[in-house]
């Protein structure tokens, strides 16, 4: 399995303000989906970096969003042929994934692999973020994903074990 995730330290939404996170909750997330299970890991990353100030940080992916961009990634993917499945992570960015994230999905051939989506979120919930990848990867078997409350994320061990265990 591969663990291909996309998230960002700093400045970050939690609890209601603006906090400075040493490591993304994602990240935090898909640390431990390696340590249950060993799978490789693999950080998505854009070669245009998001500015450091969360508000900033909005404003670039709503406009992302809307244009419906394909940031260019900065960092070469194992091929996901050699895989039998990924745990996919992303934040919920207005109501879907990290636009990043397509970029991901459209630049392998998903068919036939099991994909496992893991959102992180204040409260919003995986979003139309299932719905997208499934759109995105006709081919794939879209598994129901996992939303994890960022705030409570280095709590959340035993329900990505659990997630894990069900999937």
């Amino acid at each position: 399995m591969l663990i291909a995730y996309f998230s960002r330290s700093g400045e970050n939404y939690v609890n209601g303000g603006i906090s400075s996170l040493k490591t993304g909750n994602t990240e935090v997330a898909a640390r431990m989906i390696h340590a249950i299970t060993g799978a490789v890991m693999y950080k998505i990353e854009t070669v245009r970096k998001y500015p450091a100030d969360y508000r900033e940080t909005t404003e670039v992916a709503a406009e992302e969003k809307r244009k419906q961009e394909r940031p260019a990634l900065a960092t070469v993917c194992p091929d996901v042929r050699t895989f039998d499945g990924v745990f996919l992570g992303y934040p919920n960015w207005w109501g879907t994934m990290p636009m990043a994230l397509f970029t991901f999905l459209e630049s392998q051939d998903f068919s036939g692999k099991t994909i496992l989506p893991f959102c992180t979120n204040e409260g919003s919930g995986m979003g139309s973020s299932e719905a997208d990848i499934r759109k995105t990867c006709p081919d794939a078997l879209v598994k129901k994903g996992l939303s994890i409350h960022g705030s409570e994320v280095n709590e959340q061990e035993e329900s990505i074990l659990r997630w894990i265990r069900n999937a």
